[in-house]
């Protein structure tokens, strides 16, 4: 039969040329495309064109009338799922709190839009060069020969499992299409050798490994397999890639052509035997089946058949079978080798762990493949298997929709190892607990307290209990005692805060006019400090008066603060809204102000971080300029990879001295990667090929769900934990999941844990915090407003639902636990998204890759313009002075806002001797410059049954979330909105029990009324682009039931 050669192309300009038959369909066709092709392999869907027009997958190469220089076109897509939306269930039994997480967490999944890849990825294998011939002698196979020789194991991820369709693409590519030429064959058993080990059909990791107790970062195995059963697993691969040969050739597979293959196979090294494939057939009956030669196997479609034959008749009873018999499709080849792969590695898998259950064995070292065998023949072992089935079926009909976890009611203590065990053991059994990270602990490096430091100050920390400082702390305060600018890097938990507060309250207690100013980023990372720093103050006999000036704090505060406060506790929003612009007020502070403290400085980075590096290159011009001050600046980061670059560019400094050798003690943690979704993937697979799959779309898989019953295990056995959530929605939902649990299991904890959020009233984030430090609370369900190094006591367990965005960000949050030198827990929980997978499956990538930098870039015209205009308020500006503060960009700034009728000069002929001062309409010009991009309108919500205020929502969430008739969510209880009072910016909500949720919709319809193309597409030009022109009608936001 005739072969035709296909020239298929990409929009980038990519080509390959592949040859098929006639009777290819474009199906075929795109699978080899994904073996051979590599912009096919990359894209998990495509399509291919021909002529303009989108071929059918079940079209066949023959009915194309090709002309010379005509080829197919390859574009990828992305698939879009509709959202389902479902009717409301208004049973009268069920639990309102239910109904509402159940519903909530189907739209969640809509919200964050997470990718899911279902199937495996063939691997690129040869196809390196781009037009689809790859090389077979590859660089590697030598050395692969030689550790086969020797009789060593090929590691798994050196081949992956695109391999075995690599070898069978290669075998129809060469001449004689002949699997068992010499060549061939060496690549045969490197395939077998890659393929011997009991891993999980859907995550790709042995299965033995997935169950050791502990895998730390030492541990280098990657798989756990005795000899026996890599043995097994490898007689399967062999008679799966066997099979799809012979059908290929459209031949049966038969035992006398099995002897064949295994006495050629053998010359290779490989010592399979007959017997090795009858043990196939009896630990796995529905996937391997013997038939006798007069059986017709179509009754066994589903299952690898192998017929018996005898020698003598082997040539004819083949050749009978070969006459006028359709070969499969090569799609339907590896979906069933796949599928084949899957029951056999499952079926084996739940074989073994019965027989340890029953045996009471510990680990596959403790028994043999006869004792499995004879185990198997027993009778008793179906009776197992059936039981169990039966009992999974039991539990999953008599259960909520929580019920699918074993919901533990036992209260006893635990620690955090302990816990690991026992998570493994219950909620984990699973198969969720794919990683723990054993980080050891660190021993302490001290030294005594320096002789610099005056009596008060020895006293004042002896009197909070510190006899000795680490050596990082005597380092950087005898650096900050001597005038130097100073950046601390050491890790979280490591006692940075006395590094500045010694030494600044050191130079405050000697001169009684001194002041200092201290930034953090956040409210409660303020609010923290103020109470470590007044216990400090306790020991001092002098009266240093200490305060926090930031939007919390009341007018009478603020005019006690402005004339009597000599430590200022803000943060750069209010050092750039009410401290700069009124700086007349604060004269007496910036005047003696000797030290800037800047906590978190990793914090500060992109916009927010631009925004902060010109309010400081602010403070230092007008305390220059205006009141003669040069203070010391003192930063602390936990989490940087470039601490000195970045700290200097933030305020400008030419001299930083780094402080990075840690010398603080740390406890032992635990590491945990969580991964709800690999058993709703496995119950989705299994139902795909046939295996019991009643509860694959059960929501107590869901990566919600999992960190609720986490959460509610960590109180109920004593561990005070945090629990990370990347929204405000997340937060509330995750308590309201973890209430119910508690009322279940232990009522008398469900008062035990809230949530912590932005939105609350100052009185409630201060009275949580308040209960939070004091005990009263035993855990939080937060955002990352206590991510940063807030001391809230002694915190156990840290829970991480999904990747915040950052490693910086992770490692952050995790060190909110195992303070006090306590051993501490860290789970992070992921969702289905494509970077959570990523680390659930290369969890070194996570756990011994680098952390990030941070990158600010402060010479932004934009943000330099709107700063230039603030500061001109404050004080004027000269290119003669300023530009050492401004950088290069200062000239071209000030002439874009004379332009624009911001500011005047005086009449000076001089450029550089001119004074440029501020002329624009506002008064305040600093009010409209949003630093973190948040509103200053904001809506309040009041109950309107208590008159209550329960928090505050920015303007541009109220329209979303508060609406007349929305449902919405506080402190994990629910309230239905009854009125928006636009004018009053006052959402009016009551209590109310229902169950349904409201959600609003954005829909933007784009319609093309046009195109143009700009460049014609020829052979021989490959890239184009086409003109559209669009319009888009405006959005429309609906709320409903």
């Amino acid at each position: 039969m005739a072969v035709k050669e296909i020239e298929v192309r990409t929009l980038s300009g990519e080509s390959t040329t592949i040859t098929v038959s006639p009777e290819t369909t474009i199906n075929d066709l795109k699978h080899l495309l994904k073996l051979s092709f590599a912009p096919a392999t990359s894209s998990p869907n495509f399509h291919l064109f021909f002529k303009g027009t989108k071929l059918n997958l079940q079209c066949k190469v023959s009915s194309l009338a090709f002309q010379s220089g005509e080829f197919f076109v390859l574009i990828p897509f992305t698939k879009k799922n509709k959202p389902q939306v479902e009717n409301p269930s208004f049973s009268n039994d069920a639990s309102a709190a239910t109904s509402f997480s159940d519903s909530t967490y189907s739209h969640m999944m809509q919200e964050f839009s997470y990718l899911r890849d279902n199937s495996r990825k063939f691997s690129e294998g040869n196809n390196n060069n781009s037009n689809g011939h790859g090389d077979d002698d590859d660089d590697d196979d030598d050395s692969f020969k030689s550790r086969r020789k020797q009789g060593g194991n090929i590691d798994k991820d050196e081949r992956n499992e695109g391999h075995p369709y690599d070898l069978l693409w290669n075998v129809l590519r060469s001449s004689d299409r002949d699997l068992f030429e010499e060549k061939n064959c060496e690549k045969f058993v490197e395939v077998l050798q890659s393929m011997n080990c009991l891993s999980s059909p859907y995550s790709g990791k042995c299965m033995l490994l997935s169950e050791a107790i502990f895998r730390t970062s030492d541990d280098h195995a990657s798989c756990l397999c005795p000899t026996w059963l890599r043995g097994l697993v490898e007689a399967f691969a062999l008679l799966s890639i066997l099979w799809a040969f012979l059908q290929l050739q459209a031949e049966r597979m038969t035992t006398s052509r099995l002897k064949q293959v295994l006495g050629h196979l053998e010359q290779f090294g490989v010592g399979i035997c007959m017997e090795d494939i009858e043990h196939l057939s009896v630990l796995c009956p529905k996937v391997v089946y013997f038939v006798n030669n007069d059986m017709e196997p179509k009754n066994f479609s589903d299952a690898l058949v192998i017929t018996h034959s005898s020698t003598k008749e082997a040539d004819k009873f083949a050749s009978k079978l070969g006459a006028g018999k359709t070969c499969r499709s090569l799609s339907k080849i590896f979906n069933l080798m796949k599928k084949w792969e899957s029951s056999f590695k499952t079926s084996l898998w739940e074989t073994i762990k019965l027989l340890m259950s029953k045996k009471n064995y510990e680990n596959l070292l403790s028994f043999s493949l006869e004792d499995l065998l004879l185990f198997v023949k027993k009778g008793d072992y179906v009776l197992e298997r059936n039981e169990a089935k039966r009992a999974r079926r039991s539990s999953s009909s008599a259960s909520n929709s929580h019920s699918v976890k074993r919901r533990c009611h036992d209260t006893s203590q635990l620690l955090p190892s302990e816990m690991v065990e026992h998570l493994r053991k219950s909620i984990g059994s699973g198969g969720q607990m794919v990683h723990v990270e054993k980080i050891g602990a660190r021993k302490g490096s001290y030294v005594e307290i320096p002789n610099e430091l005056s009596d008060k100050s020895k006293s004042a920390l002896k009197s909070i209990g510190i006899n000795k400082l680490y050596s990082h702390q005597a380092e950087s305060i005898l650096a900050s005692l001597s005038g130097k600018n100073v950046v601390v890097a050491t890790m979280t938990s490591s006692g940075k805060s006395v590094c500045y507060n010694l030494p600044v309250l050191e130079a405050l207690s000697h001169n009684f006019s001194s002041c200092a100013l201290y930034l953090f980023p956040t409210k409660a990372l303020a609010q923290d400090q103020l109470r470590a720093l007044l216990t400090l103050t306790n020991g001092f006999d002098c009266g240093i008066n200490i305060g926090v000036y930031d939007g919390d704090t009341s007018q009478k505060e603020r005019t006690w603060l402005r004339e009597n406060a000599r430590l200022l506790i803000t943060n750069p929003d209010m050092l750039h809204m009410a401290i700069l612009p009124l700086h007349r007020q604060f004269s007496r502070i910036l005047s003696n102000l000797s030290f800037v403290v800047i906590d978190e400085a990793h914090a500060y980075k992109g916009a927010f971080g631009c925004h902060t590096a010109l309010i400081l290159r602010r403070l230092r011009r007008l305390c220059s300029h205006a009141y003669g001050s040069d203070p010391s600046f003192v930063f602390c980061t936990a989490t940087s990879s470039n601490p000195i670059e970045h700290c200097m560019e933030l305020a400008n400094l030419s001299t930083l001295e780094l402080i990075e050798k840690d010398g603080s003690p740390s406890s032992e943690k635990f590491f945990v990667l969580w991964n709800p979704t690999l058993p709703l993937r496995t119950e989705l697979d299994k139902s795909e090929f046939g295996i019991d799959g009643r509860n694959a779309s059960d929501k107590s898989l869901s990566p919600i769900s999992e960190v609720s019953h986490l959460f509610a295990e960590m109180v109920q056995h004593g561990l005070r934990c945090i629990a990370f959530c990347k929204s405000r929605k997340l937060c509330e939902l995750v308590l309201c999941y973890t209430r119910e649990i508690l009322e279940e299991v232990a009522p008398h904890l469900v008062n035990s844990i809230c949530a912590y959020r932005a939105g609350y009233i100052s009185e409630d984030r201060r009275r949580i915090e308040s209960e939070f430090f004091g005990g009263k609370l035993c855990g939080i369900a937060a955002t990352n407003a206590l991510e940063l190094g807030i001391d809230v006591g002694h915190i156990d367990v840290t829970l991480h639902l999904g990747f915040p965005g950052s490693i910086a960000s992770l490692w952050q949050q995790a060190g909110r636990s195992g303070r006090r030198e306590r051993s501490s827990l860290a789970v992070y929980v992921a969702f289905e998204g494509p970077l959570d997978q990523y680390f659930m499956k290369f969890p070194q990538k996570l756990f011994c890759g680098p952390i990030e930098c941070c990158h600010i870039d402060a010479q932004n015209q934009q943000v330099l313009e709107q700063h230039l205009v603030c500061a001109a308020i404050e004080h004027p500006l000269s290119l003669l002075y300023d530009e050492k503060y401004f950088g290069s960009g200062l000239s071209k700034a000030i002439t874009a806002l004379k332009n624009r009728g911001y500011l005047t000069s005086n009449p000076s002929n001089d450029s550089l001797s001119k004074i440029w001062s501020y002329m624009g309409h506002e008064k305040r010009p600093s009010r409209s410059i949003s630093i973190r991009a948040i509103e200053a309108e904001r809506y309040i919500v009041i109950d309107k049954q208590l008159n209550e205020t329960l928090e505050e929502i920015e303007e541009s969430r109220a329209f979303f979330q508060v609406y007349e008739g929305a449902v919405y969510l506080h402190q994990g209880r629910t309230y239905l909105v009854k009125n928006l009072d636009l004018s009053r910016k006052i959402a009016y909500c009551e209590k109310a029990v229902v169950d349904y949720y409201t959600k609003t919709r954005d829909y933007t319809d784009i319609h093309i009324v046009g195109g143009k193309i700009m460049s014609s597409f020829s052979p021989s030009q490959h890239n184009f682009c086409w003109n559209w022109y669009a319009k888009a009608s405006p959005a429309i936001h609906l709320g409903f039931p």
